[in-house]
């Protein structure tokens, strides 16, 4: 559940600010609102501390010693990181530049260009030119311009122009390098041993990550310490700050208050505060998504709902749809397992990934699909599991394919039916507690999400309804959705019948809307049946090698399916999440637009 919150502001002597922020921080319940940026320096430095951790980290055998290196030592060892950093980047762009002028008259020779240089004082200029065979023919035929022929470079003719450049109308002239070959190789080989000396630096800085983590995290805190510290106002002797603070913290709160003889006001949220930070509180099962929401980075808003619990249910049914193999299934569990076993300890990601692999596995146990293999439908055990109307391969239950494509997509259509209902009812019980008379609306969407289900079965499988009530019924949740979704408790009757009357074309498309959610629904079975087709096109692939390429086709079996695998994944993270955070939440009126809740306190990790 979302915790609720109340707004707090402080007010305090300007004299006791340290005191306060501390008190504040060991605290730790208070969320500052609209905190300003810390110093400069300390961010320049949390910079340069993350960069040089990921620079080190990336070294091969770089460990995270027990050890922490004293303030002085460490700071010692960070400036010879960012220095050796620096210098290899700057030796690299030299040896590159080397290689570069190396590579451009590497075809010409090695030669001295100071040699060229010492002509020219002794009155002799030399210029250099490439050219084809038949501008070396015209220049040939010039009195004015002496050369000397040398040997080819590039597949051109290569000539030395004794006197000045300009005289010569034909070919490309040479640039003379500063250095030549010998020379250059000489500095690429130096440069060379110089970043080698660099990367020791760096090898023996790598085995002090702990270290870097540990400095990291103080900065990290010094910067929150910053920050709050800059956005507390101050003016006559006074100073002040406000936040919020979770509901079961208040008592808390209103201890140190008093024991810190501080000035507060505290009360409920403002109606229309967006600032206000979302606390989700999990309890043993919703936990579970944790890991999720972590990843996707979503966060619902204060007043929004908390869908946990309905998130994972759907979820775990998704990814079993589209993964839809008990073999991979399996795999998931191995997965699971071995992670279980590496960290000792049953972690929310490892129980998600039991719960989806055993969601997978049911899935794949009732639709006979075991690695996308026919043959597992000769094992009478396996047989024995399937639902035959849902089977993958219903010929063995004595359905058609065009039978058991239907049950599954009528099955689809169903699940999204079932869900956006439950939207549906979620906001009607919320708003009958809030006295929103807008939740009759919600009733016509109820109605019209479910009458809508039959034309989606009509047009897409050709059921057989009965077109007469279901459109009565559309039209029925149309006009209550239009009478009644202007309400609110802060409306009167009449105007809120006004809103929801100039809304009525808004209305008319977000109903057309909804039966574009419902029939999104198939992209569980064609993406499922996707998966299927490409395990099937593997398996055909491997059983077509014999003899002693079977080894070829075992490798081809082993990849293909990894491959499924993976691709799998992918279509549960742009298939499965899209329904609960777009067409679930969508029903919902959820934007997912909420503040993370970030108490201002000590960070220990």
């Amino acid at each position: 559940m979302i915790e609720r919150m109340k707004a707090v502001s402080i007010v305090s002597s300007a004299s006791h600010k340290t005191e306060l922020l501390n008190r504040l921080k060991e605290l730790g319940v208070f969320h500052i609102s609209e905190k300003k940026s810390a110093d400069q320096a300390l961010l320049d430095r949390f910079a340069s501390l993350n960069s040089n951790f990921s620079a080190l980290k990336e070294i091969e055998g770089s460990s995270f010693d027990s050890e922490v290196l004293d303030k002085e030592c460490f700071e010692e060892l960070d400036k010879s990181v960012t220095e050796a950093r620096a210098s290899i980047a700057k030796l690299t762009e030299e040896r590159t530049k080397c290689a570069l002028a190396s590579d451009k008259i590497r075809s010409w020779g090695d030669f001295d260009p100071s040699s060229v240089s010492a002509l020219k004082e002794e009155g002799v200029e030399l210029h250099f030119f490439r050219m084809g065979k038949k501008e070396l023919q015209s220049l040939s035929k010039d009195e004015n311009v002496k050369f000397i022929r040398l040997a080819t470079v590039d597949k051109m003719e290569a000539v030395a122009v004794i006197g000045e450049a300009s005289s010569v109308q034909v070919g490309t002239e040479f640039e003379l390098p500063e250095e030549g070959i010998s020379d250059l190789d000489s500095r690429i080989k130096k440069i060379e041993d110089s970043i080698s000396s660099n990367k020791k630096v760096l090898e023996e800085a790598s085995k002090h990550l702990s270290s870097y983590r540990f400095y990291i995290l103080g900065c990290s805190n010094e910067i929150n310490y910053s920050s709050a510290g800059n956005t507390v106002e101050a003016e006559d002797g006074l100073i002040w700050i406000s936040g919020y603070i979770p509901e079961e913290s208040s008592k808390a709160f209103l201890e140190a208050a008093s024991e810190q003889k501080w000035a507060y006001m505290i009360g409920e949220p403002a109606n229309d505060d967006e600032k206000v930070p979302t606390k989700v509180k999990y309890n043993k099962v919703t936990t579970l998504m944790e890991p999720v929401f972590d990843i996707l980075g979503t966060i619902p808003g204060y007043r929004e709902y908390d869908i946990s619990f309905w998130f994972l249910c759907f979820f775990a049914l998704f990814f079993a749809m589209i993964i839809g193999d008990a073999g991979y299934g399996f795999c998931f569990l191995a997965v699971a397992l071995g992670l279980h076993f590496k960290q000792k300890k049953a972690t929310n990601l490892v129980l998600l990934v039991y719960v989806m692999s055993l969601t997978t596995i049911a899935w794949g146990a009732v639709t006979g699909t075991w690695f996308g293999l026919e043959g597992a439908m000769n094992i009478p055990l396996l047989k024995s599991l399937v639902i035959g109307p849902i089977a993958n391969y219903p010929e063995y239950f004595g359905y058609t394919a065009v039978q058991q494509q239907n049950t599954i997509m009528k099955f689809c259509f169903m699940i999204g039916t079932i869900q956006l209902s439950l939207a549906c009812v979620m906001n009607v019980w919320t708003k009958l507690g809030k006295k929103d008379l807008s939740f009759i609306a919600d009733i016509g969407w109820l109605l019209s999400i479910n009458a809508l289900y039959y034309v989606v079965l009509l047009l897409v499988i050709n059921a057989e309804v009965n077109l007469v009530p279901v459109a009565l019924i559309i039209l029925s949740g149309f006009l209550i959705v239009v009478l009644f979704g202007g309400m609110s408790p802060e409306k009167s009757f009449v105007q809120g019948l006004k809103a929801g009357l100039a809304d009525a074309f808004t209305v008319f498309l977000n109903t057309i809307s909804a039966f574009g959610n419902i029939m999104s629904y198939i992209r569980l079975f064609a993406v499922g049946l996707a998966s299927l087709a490409i395990a099937q096109s593997f398996n055909n692939m491997a059983l077509g090698f014999n003899g002693w390429l079977k080894v070829a086709g075992v490798l081809i079996f082993v990849i293909g399916h990894a491959l499924n695998l993976v691709m799998g994944l992918l279509s549960v993270v742009v298939h499965g999440v899209r329904l609960n955070l777009l067409e679930f939440s969508g029903q919902l009126g959820m934007e997912w637009t909420g503040v993370a809740y970030e108490p201002f306190k000590e960070k220990t990790k």
